[in-house]
């Protein structure tokens, strides 16, 4: 049976203007000077620079659509939305996705010059004398060590990925032969399987002395008790005193755990860090200021001011006309909502930055973190009577250069406990007095949770074991154990 009715819904919807300045605002200075770049290309009637002509603009298009509707009705059957809404026409805000996503990245990919970390090893091999199963092999050993360094696969797999891929049949014997000349490549330890052959290939390019004697006993037969730390049975097994097992443990901590890293990371392209703000001290009290690049003086053009004119004079409307006042009306529109855009988009800025630096004002006038209040983004938007998304887009993505450092605005906001004076504090003043506890401790006799929970309950911040666990996971500090040192 069909059935008739009325619904009222209230529902919230985004205009174009709405999602063109959240997308703004979530921009660094960076990446918004090219997004300014990218609208000044792309609309004609918005250009840089002061312009006087630009305060006149609102009043001779205001009287240029009263005069138009005044004289003229254009037809509804004469206007196609969709000519009027085309690709070519309607800025990238309007199509793009509402989130920040891959529609807003750069199209152009910058490349890192230089020669790759593969070519680098592969350039080492044609100083070998090989065969051509032994240099197929060794190429595919080489393309298969990742960028720390390591060839994280098994044999057994490689000898397969040969067969199928590259014609080569050969069997795992062979395979580790050739991958024996690979660990002779530099840097040295390249090509391991895991840390332990990492390490001993390291140790066995050294000139030989005791300690490295001793230093390659120990990986190569006692691994398992060295990175457990268990320092007394070592010194049993080996039948050692602790000095020397001291210098053994100080040639292996000189080696490189991560190879590659020394080669691939010199390849990487470098990011450079713009501070959206900067706090300075001045007579005791706190100066903010935004970066200058994200304030640029814009206008629309004085072209698009004149060809309003000309029609505002011309007497005859004919359909060219009105198709060119119709595209001119769209381009000013798309200036005025971008330009717009930017002010509302420096104000929000800011105002958020303003009301998180006096917040947080003992701490910016000291930079000691255990002055940090507890701050959740709520409380910044209750302040600046703002949606907390809108102050997320502020803090996720902006940094701010203050007397102690370049800083992510995020880092400012924690969650709170109560200490035992009924006062809120800051969980990041916690962490702060956790580490300086452990950076304190005998490291012979590492503290444990539990012990550096009953410390942390004597200076006023009752908080249980498990906690303290993972305050030291999130500062990637190591259990006692593993922080032990003779």
């Amino acid at each position: 049976m069909l059935k008739q009715y009325l619904q009222f819904k209230l529902s919230q919807k985004l205009s174009p203007q709405q999602i063109q300045l959240m997308k703004l605002i979530q921009l660094p200075t960076q990446a918004f000077e090219q997004r300014l770049k990218q609208e000044l290309e792309e609309n004609p009637a918005l250009e840089s620079g002061k312009d006087e002509v630009s305060d006149q603009l609102d009043d001779d298009f205001d009287n240029t659509q009263d005069d138009y509707n005044d004289n003229e009705t254009i037809d509804a059957g004469e206007i196609n939305v969709d000519d009027y809404l085309s690709d070519d026409e309607v800025p990238d805000y309007r199509t793009n996705a509402n989130n920040y996503s891959a529609d807003d990245e750069d199209k152009s990919v910058p490349y890192a010059a230089g020669t790759s970390f593969t070519q680098h090893l592969v350039n080492q091999l044609n100083t070998y004398r090989l065969s051509d199963d032994e240099r197929d092999i060794a190429e595919f050993l080489v393309g298969s060590v990742d960028e720390s360094g390591y060839i994280r696969r098994e044999l057994s797999d490689i000898v397969d990925d040969l067969a199928f891929t590259q014609s080569v049949y050969t069997d795992e014997e062979k395979v580790a032969n050739v991958l024996k000349i690979v660990h002779q490549l530099d840097p040295a330890g390249v090509g391991a399987r895991n840390l332990q052959e990492c390490l001993s290939i390291q140790l066995h390019r050294k000139e030989k002395h005791p300690d490295v004697e001793l230093a390659i006993q120990i990986i190569d037969k006692a691994f398992d008790q060295f990175t457990k730390k268990h320092y007394k049975k070592l010194m049993q097994k080996f039948d050692i005193t602790e000095d020397q097992l001291k210098d053994a443990i100080h040639e292996i901590e000189r080696l490189n755990p991560k190879p590659g890293g020394s080669y691939a990371g010199n390849n990487r392209i470098v990011e450079h860090v713009v501070p959206d703000f900067a706090i300075k001290i001045v007579d005791g009290e706190l100066e903010l200021t935004l970066n200058g690049r994200n304030a640029p003086e814009l206008h629309v053009s004085r072209e698009y001011s004149n060809m309003l004119k000309g029609y505002k004079e011309s007497k005859d409307k004919s359909k060219s006309q009105k198709d060119a006042v119709m595209f001119i009306k769209q381009k000013l529109d798309a200036a005025k909502w971008f330009i717009d855009a930017i002010k509302q988009r420096q104000q929000t800025l800011f105002v958020t930055m303003s009301t998180i630096m006096h917040y947080q004002k003992e701490y910016f006038l000291t930079g000691d973190e255990r002055n940090l209040k507890p701050m959740i983004l709520k409380d910044i938007a209750d302040e600046i009577d703002m949606d907390v998304s809108t102050v997320s887009r502020v803090a996720n993505s902006k940094y701010v250069d203050t007397p102690y450092g370049t800083k992510l605005i995020k880092e400012f906001f924690s969650e709170s406990m109560t200490n035992d004076q009924g006062e809120e504090v800051s969980t990041r003043e916690i962490k702060k007095i956790l580490e300086t506890v452990i950076e304190e401790e005998n490291k012979k006799k590492p503290l444990t949770d539990e012990a550096l929970a009953k410390i942390l309950k004597e200076k006023g911040y009752p908080i249980a074991r498990r906690t303290v666990a993972k305050y030291r996971e999130q500062l990637d500090i190591p259990v006692a154990r593993l922080r032990k040192k003779i």
